[in-house]
């Protein structure tokens, strides 16, 4: 019988289910952006907890009927101490209620696992997750480089090693494309103008022992906003900003840990991110349905897990 497995995730900004077959390695998921309002940068928590509440039943009712074996759910966006957000709490109650109805194990992992989890999954590097590798988490609210093991749970233990000390590469993102009078999220949008305008260095942020500053960077985007520049230009220096910081980083780290780098996270899905990278050796992405916010990587951990306890 096939092996199947759910998957909840409810994060900023996105409300996702997913089914993930481990013998295949196929997967559905089914997600939507939550509403921001027009202008708007983000979301209260009560608002996101909200719209999660109303929609995951739509979402989980959406993936194909079938028995599964397991139940995975991201219960909180990192996993270390006092990490917490009250928007999983929507996921949480819902995977809890399946798990017990259908008689299964509960399998509870955070929202950076289930990405780095997702990225392996995309980048056909599930075996990494077995290994000591490099993972960078570029979203909305998080920029981290990472160590990342084998953990004794079966789960990605992940440490920080380098990324952003202020703003985050998703927060410069968007206000950038607040700027530029682009809806929220704007990394999508964004990638689009970047890659119409002329070539572009980017700013150089300093990076020291793999930790840099963004939020000088904002300072520059903004007076370039002011001098009416090209938007496509604007863009282009924003996301080739990013791409400065996140290769001189990547460089800094690989120096003491010479392993595999896995890119997750949906500012990870640029294009000009992804150029930077594409000449590397051992450098994986997601492709870009599975480098943002998604539930698969939670349903592949669940699996893991399943598996792990049945051996």
């Amino acid at each position: 019988m096939c092996k199947r497995f759910l998957g909840v995730d409810t994060s900023n900004y996105r409300t996702s289910a997913a089914i993930f077959e481990s013998d295949t390695l196929c997967w559905v998921n089914e997600g939507e952006l939550l509403t921001v309002p027009a202008g708007a940068i983000g979301l209260r928590q009560s608002d996101a907890l909200f719209q999660h509440t109303v929609r995951l039943h739509e979402k989980i009712g959406a993936l194909p009927i079938g028995p599964v074996c397991a139940v995975g759910v991201s219960t909180r966006p990192r996993a270390v101490e006092g990490s917490y957000m009250p928007c999983f709490l929507a996921g949480e109650s819902a995977a809890r209620s399946a798990a017990h109805l259908l008689s299964v194990p509960l399998f509870p992992c955070s929202h950076q696992q289930g990405h780095i989890a997702a990225a392996a999954l995309s980048a056909g590097r599930l075996a990494l997750l077995d290994v000591p590798f490099l993972a960078w988490h570029l979203s909305g609210g998080t920029t981290e480089l990472l160590l990342v093991r084998p953990g004794e749970d079966g789960l990605p233990d992940c440490a920080c090693i380098g990324g952003t000390t202020d703003l985050s590469a998703g927060q410069l993102v968007d206000r950038a494309g607040a700027a530029l009078g682009l809806s929220f999220p704007s990394g999508a949008a964004l990638d689009r103008h970047a890659l119409d305008a002329a070539p572009e260095k980017g700013a150089k942020p300093r990076v020291t022992d793999g930790y840099f500053s963004l939020s000088g960077m904002q300072n520059q985007v903004e007076s370039r906003v002011r001098k009416k520049e090209p938007p496509a230009q604007i863009a282009r220096f924003t996301l080739e900003t990013v791409a400065n910081a996140v290769w001189e980083a990547t460089r800094q780290a690989r120096r003491q840990y010479p392993y595999p780098v896995l890119c997750a996270g949906g500012v990870m899905a640029s294009g000009i991110l992804r150029a930077r990278f594409a000449e590397q050796e051992n450098i994986f992405f997601a492709e870009p349905r599975l480098s943002g916010d998604n539930a698969v990587g939670v349903a592949v951990l669940a699996a893991r897990q399943y598996e792990r306890t049945e051996n």
